[in-house]
């Protein structure tokens, strides 16, 4: 498996721009699809993004579309997530994930990271 370390989190306003970012370690990271998933209290966890293994592929949950961008640097063994006209309903612990499969549900991501809190104020 692959570890995952989240950063960039913060608190923000509404409209503000933030950039997580999540290391892999391991050498394998450009053979694995990269997903970001949030949390927000009391919810379930949601997708938000993923990426295939070059990058040639992205994927958006629809209340993302349009104001986030995943994207990898597989040479850094870096995914991001660049976050722009941030809601105050973007507000949750954000995850990175890695799967061996084209996917956009959480059981088939093996390997998570330990989050890390956006919170956007109105």
């Amino acid at each position: 498996q692959v570890q995952l370390v989240e950063s960039g989190g913060g608190l923000v306003q509404t409209g503000d721009s933030l950039r997580l970012s999540c290391a892999a370690s391991g050498r394998t990271f450009s053979s694995y699809f990269m997903g970001w998933f949030r949390q927000a209290p009391g919810k379930e966890r949601e997708f938000v993004a993923s990426i295939s293994w070059s990058g040639a592929r992205t994927y958006y949950a629809e209340s993302v579309k349009g104001r986030f961008t995943i994207s990898r640097d597989n040479a850094k063994n870096t995914v991001y997530l660049q976050m722009n006209s941030l809601r105050p309903e973007d507000t949750a612990v954000y995850y990175c994930a890695a799967a061996n499969v084209v996917t956009t549900t959480p059981g088939n991501f093996g390997s998570w990271g330990q989050g890390t809190q956006v919170t956007v104020s109105s």
